[in-house]
C-alpha cells in the first residue's frame, strides 16, 4: 500500500509569517498602508524566516555520505533566498525609475543561486535516452504554453526588452522546474518541494518586473506577495525534508495526465482571456500559440508508444502468471463473499481429480472434512493480523471421493479491483504428512530392541508431568566381557532379550524405553510402593541366565527409582540416575529410592557450577605453598603451589572438589592460567631474595595438551622473569589418558624449554615401567612406603629408589603425614620428601618466614 506521510501541523513562525503576510495585503487593499510597503514587508518577512531555517540547516551536522552536499545545497539555496529578501526589501529605497533594473538584477542573481542549489540536492540519478525524450517535450511544451500565455496577457503594444527577456527565460525556466517537481513528487519529494518552491518565488519577481516595468498601478505589486512568501517558506520546508532523509513516497509510475493536460489548458486559458479582454492576436501570438501544438502532439505519440509497451509488459507478466499457474501443484481457488468457489486452477482437475462444472458454486464447506469445517470457517472468518497469512489444516474431499491431507494459506484480495475474492492456495500435503509420521515413529524408536528412546522417554515424562507415577531406570551390569569374548553380535542379543523381558514384565500400559548403550527406563502408573515391587520383579527376571551360543551369561541390575509427581522430565531423570548410582555403590542387584541425601549433594554441585564463573575476576582463587624437603637435612628445595577456591558463599573449596566442576564448565584453562601466573610471580619474589627454589605447578591432561599451553608457559615465564628451570609442571599419572602421545609430546616441548616436568600420585604396584620410560619427565612422585617394610614389600621399594638412577629422575616422597613416615622413606633411600610430617601449606607469608630459617635454600 501506499506510503502516507503523518498530517503535520505547520510550525508556529510559519502560521504567523502567513498571518503576517495577509494582514498586510488585506491593509493595503483597504488603503490604510501603501502596497509598495505592503508588499516589502511581507516579502521580506517570509524571505527573513526561510533564509534562517536554511542557514541553519547549512550549519547542521551529519556523518553519512550525502550531508556535505545537503549543506553546500542549503547553504545557495539560502543565498538565493536572501537575494530575493534584498531584492524586495531595498525596493522602497530605490529610484521610481531604477526598480525595474534592481528586480531583474535580483531575479537574475537568484536564478543562478536556486539553479546550482537544486542541482547540488542529492538523490539524483541519470535519466534514460527515453525518459530524458519525455523531460524535453514535457519541459518544450509546458514552456511554450506559459509563454504564449505570458505574451498575450501583457498589455498591448510593445513589449519593453526587459519584460521580453523575462518572458522567455522564466517561461522555460518555470516549465523545467515544474516538470523536475512533477517527475520527482513520488522518488525525491523534499527535492520536488524546493523546485515549487524556486518556482514560485521566480514566479513572483517576474511578476515584479514586468509590472514595474509597465507602470502599472501600485495594488497590482500585491500580486507577487503570494508567489514570494509562498516560494521562500517552500523553499525551506523542502529542503527540511531533504536534511532529515528525504522519505520516498507511495510506490508507483508518476501520472502523464498532468504533463499532457497542463500545456493545453495553459494556452486555451490564456487565448480565453485574451479573446475576452483585448480581441484579435497579433501575429506572435498566433506563432506561439501554434507552437504548443508540435509538443503537444509528440507528447501525444509518446504517451501512446508508453501504453503500447505497457501493455506488451502487461501481457507478458499475464502469461508469466498463467504459466506458472497451470504448471503448478498448488490448487488455487477463487472465493466470493460467502465463501463459495468462484474459479480454481488447473491443477484442481489434473492433480486434485476436481473438475470446474462440479466445484465453482459450491460453498467451501462442502469440500471439507466435515470434521475440519467448523476451525476452517471460524479461521477465514477471523480478523486479519499483520504477520505471516494464515494457514489452514484441512482435509479435503478429491475427486475419487477420499481425502486429501492438505494445508492452505489464505489472501484476502477483496480490496483489490481486479481480484474481489478471497484466494486460497492449497497444497496436497498427504504424503508429506506420511513420511512425518514414520519419521516420528523411527526418530521414537531405539532401532535395536523396537523400545522407545530418550527422546520419546522425555517427551512421555513431559505429558505426564504433575501425574501420579514412578520412574524406574535400570543399569545393567555384564554386558562388557560379552561384548569383548564372543562379540558385539552376541552383546546385542542379550540386549534383545533383557527388552523382551523387560516388555513381559512391565506390560502394555507402561513405557520400556532404552535411554543408553546398557541403561533402560520405565515409566509406570503405579504408586512409589507397587514400583518397588516392579522394580524387585525386574531385578529377579534380568539376573536369570541368559543363553547365547556356548554359554550362558548372567547379568547384573541396578534400579534407581523415582517419583514423578511435581518432577520435570530432566528432573525425573536426575533423581532417578541417582538413585541408581547408590544401588550400583550398594552392591548392585537391588532397588534404590531417591531421597533428600542424593538432592542436597546434588544442590551442592549446583552451588559450585552457579559460583565457580567468575571466581577468579572477583578474586575468590587462593594459593597456598607446600615446601619439599631434602630427607637428609631438612632444607627446602622447591614448593608446590596448591589452589584454594575462598568462596564467600561456599567456603574454602579445595582441588579435589573445584577442578571436576571446572572441567565440566569448560573452565579449567582459565583456572589454570590464573594458577601459573600467580605461581610465577611468587617465585619471581622469592628469587629476589636469593632463594635457587623450584615452583610445582598441578596441571590437567586438558590443560597440557592445549594448543596454546606451551605459548602461555613462555610468555609467563618472560613476563615474570622466571628462570625456566624453576618451574616444575605436574601431571597426574591416574588422569593420563588414551592420548598419551599428544602428553608426551607436550612433555617434551616443556623440556625443550627447559622446564622441568614430574608425574605425580605414581603407583608402583598399578605403574607400567614401559609406559615410565616413554614419559619425558624429570620428577617422580610417590607414596610413602609401607607401614611394614618387609620382604613381599620390599621390591617395591627398591623398585622406587632405584628408578631416580636408572631413569635419571628426581624421586620425591609425598603424602608424609607422621614421623613415621619420614623414617621408612629415610631409611628406604628415599632422598626428598613432601607432607604435613616435613611443612604444612600455608600462605606466601608464612613460608616465606619459614625459609628466613634456611639462609642457603637452594634447589
Amino acid at each position: 500500500m501506499p506510503l502516507a506521510y503523518p498530517v503535520r501541523r505547520p510550525p508556529v513562525p510559519v502560521v504567523a509569517v502567513l498571518a503576517l503576510a495577509a494582514s498586510l495585503v488585506s491593509a493595503a487593499l483597504a488603503g490604510a498602508l501603501p502596497p509598495l510597503a505592503a508588499t516589502t514587508l511581507a516579502g521580506a518577512a517570509g524571505c527573513a524566516l526561510a533564509s534562517l531555517r536554511l542557514s541553519r540547516l547549512a550549519a547542521a551536522g551529519g556523518q553519512d555520505r550525502q550531508a556535505p552536499h545537503r549543506r553546500r545545497a542549503a547553504a545557495l539555496l539560502d543565498v538565493a533566498v536572501a537575494v530575493v529578501g534584498m531584492t524586495v526589501a531595498v525596493l522602497p529605497l530605490a529610484a521610481v525609475v531604477r526598480r525595474t533594473e534592481v528586480v531583474a538584477v535580483g531575479l537574475g542573481a537568484a536564478t543562478v543561486a536556486y539553479g546550482i542549489g537544486l542541482l547540488l540536492l542529492p538523490g539524483h540519478s541519470r535519466l534514460a535516452s527515453r525518459a530524458r525524450l519525455r523531460r524535453t517535450v514535457d519541459t518544450l511544451g509546458l514552456g511554450t504554453a506559459l509563454l504564449f500565455a505570458g505574451w498575450v496577457l501583457l498589455p498591448p503594444g510593445p513589449v519593453p526588452p526587459v519584460v521580453r527577456l523575462v518572458s522567455v527565460v522564466g517561461a522555460g525556466g518555470l516549465a523545467g522546474l515544474l516538470v523536475g517537481a512533477l517527475a520527482d513528487r513520488r522518488r525525491r519529494p523534499g527535492a520536488a518541494l524546493c523546485r515549487v518552491g524556486a518556482a514560485a518565488v521566480l514566479l513572483g519577481l517576474a511578476d515584479l518586473v514586468v509590472l514595474l516595468d509597465y507602470r502599472a498601478p501600485e495594488s497590482a505589486l500585491l500580486t507577487a506577495v503570494p508567489p514570494l512568501v509562498g516560494g521562500a517558506l517552500l523553499t525551506a520546508a523542502g529542503m527540511t525534508r531533504v536534511s532529515a532523509g528525504d522519505a520516498r513516497g507511495g510506490p508507483g509510475q508518476p501520472s502523464a495526465w498532468p504533463r499532457v493536460t497542463a500545456p493545453a489548458a495553459v494556452a486555451t486559458g490564456a487565448a480565453l482571456c485574451h479573446l475576452a479582454f483585448v480581441g484579435s492576436f497579433t501575429p506572435t501570438a498566433v506563432l506561439l500559440g501554434l507552437a504548443v501544438i508540435p509538443s503537444l502532439v509528440g507528447r501525444e505519440l509518446i504517451s501512446a508508444a508508453d501504453n503500447r509497451q505497457w501493455a506488451r509488459r502487461l501481457a507478458a507478466r499475464e502469461a508469466h502468471f498463467r504459466t506458472l499457474v497451470s504448471g503448478g501443484r498448488d490448487l488455487i481457488l477463487l472465493l466470493d463473499d460467502e465463501l463459495r468457489v468462484r474459479w480454481l486452477s488447473a491443477a484442481g482437475e489434473r492433480w486434485f481429480g476436481l473438475r470446474d462444472d462440479e466445484v465453482c458454486g459450491l460453498p467451501l464447506a462442502d469440500l471439507l472434512h466435515p470434521d475440519d469445517v467448523p476451525d476452517t470457517l471460524a479461521r477465514l472468518a477471523a480478523p486479519p493480523s499483520d504477520g505471516a497469512p494464515p494457514l489452514l489444516v484441512a482435509r479435503m474431499r478429491g475427486g475419487d471421493g477420499g481425502w486429501r491431507e492438505t494445508e492452505s494459506t489464505v489472501s484476502d484480495q477483496r480490496g483489490v479491483p481486479e481480484v474481489d475474492a478471497v484466494v486460497l492456495h492449497v497444497r496436497d500435503v498427504g504424503e508429506r504428512r506420511r513420511l512425518e509420521r514414520e519419521l516420528r515413529r523411527v526418530a521414537a524408536t531405539d532401532p535395536l530392541t523396537g523400545l522407545a528412546n530418550r527422546r520419546e522417554l522425555l517427551r512421555v515424562l513431559a505429558e505426564r508431568r504433575g501425574a501420579p507415577g514412578a520412574l524406574l531406570l535400570l543399569d545393567v551390569h555384564g554386558l562388557g566381557p560379552v561384548n569383548d569374548g564372543p562379540g558385539p553380535v552376541v552383546g546385542d542379543a542379550v540386549l534383545i532379550t533383557a527388552a523382551r523381558r523387560l516388555r513381559d514384565v512391565v506390560g502394555p500400559r507402561s513405557l520400556v524405553a532404552r535411554v543408553s548403550g546398557e541403561e533402560f527406563a520405565v515409566v509406570t502408573d503405579a504408586g512409589p510402593v507397587p514400583a518397588y515391587g516392579l522394580g524387585g520383579r525386574l531385578v529377579a527376571v534380568l539376573t536369570e541366565p541368559c543363553p547365547v551360543p556356548g554359554t550362558m551369561v548372567r547379568l547384573r541390575v541396578s534400579v534407581g527409582l523415582a517419583e514423578l509427581a511435581g518432577a520435570g522430565p530432566e528432573d525425573a531423570l536426575r533423581q532417578a540416575d541417582l538413585a541408581r548410582r547408590r544401588a550400583v555403590q550398594l552392591g548392585r542387584d537391588r532397588v534404590e529410592w531417591y531421597d533428600a541425601y542424593l538432592e542436597e549433594q546434588l544442590v551442592r554441585r549446583l552451588d559450585l557450577e552457579r559460583e565457580l564463573p567468575g571466581a577468579a575476576a572477583r578474586g575468590e582463587l587462593d594459593l597456598v605453598y607446600q615446601p619439599v624437603l631434602a630427607l637428609a637435612d631438612r632444607r627446602p628445595v622447591g614448593t608446590e603451589a596448591l589452589l584454594r577456591w575462598r568462596s564467600p558463599v561456599l567456603g574454602t573449596v579445595l582441588p579435589a572438589e573445584l577442578l571436576p566442576v571446572a572441567e565440566d564448565l569448560g573452565l579449567v584453562g582459565e583456572v589454570g592460567r590464573w594458577v601459573l601466573d600467580r605461581a610465577c610471580r611468587q617465585l619471581a619474589d622469592w628469587s629476589t631474595g636469593g632463594r635457587e627454589l623450584w615452583m610445582a605447578v598441578n596441571v590437567t591432561p586438558g590443560e597440557l595438551t592445549a594448543p596454546d599451553f606451551l605459548a602461555r608457559v613462555v610468555a609467563v615465564l618472560a613476563g615474570h622473569g622466571v628462570p625456566a628451570d624453576r618451574l616444575v609442571v605436574e601431571v597426574g599419572e591416574p588422569r593420563l589418558g588414551a592420548d598419551l602421545s599428544t602428553v608426551v609430546a607436550r612433555l617434551a616441548g616443556l623440556r625443550s624449554l627447559g622446564v622441568r616436568t614430574a608425574l605425580d600420585d605414581f603407583r608402583v604396584e598399578h605403574a607400567s615401567l614401559a609406559q615410565l620410560r616413554r614419559l619425558p619427565i624429570d620428577l617422580l612422585k610417590v607414596p610413602p612406603p609401607p607401614v611394614m617394610v618387609d620382604e613381599p614389600a620390599r621390591p617395591l621399594i627398591d623398585v622406587v629408589v632405584g628408578l631416580e638412577e636408572r631413569l635419571g629422575l628426581t624421586v620425591v616422597v609425598e603424602q608424609m603425614e607422621h614421623e613415621p613416615d619420614v623414617d621408612r622413606a629415610v631409611r628406604a633411600g628415599c632422598r626428598y620428601g613432601q607432607g604435613f610430617a616435613l611443612a604444612r601449606p600455608a600462605t606466601a607469608e608464612r613460608v616465606e618466614a619459614y625459609f628466613e630459617g634456611f639462609p642457603s635454600a637452594s634447589r
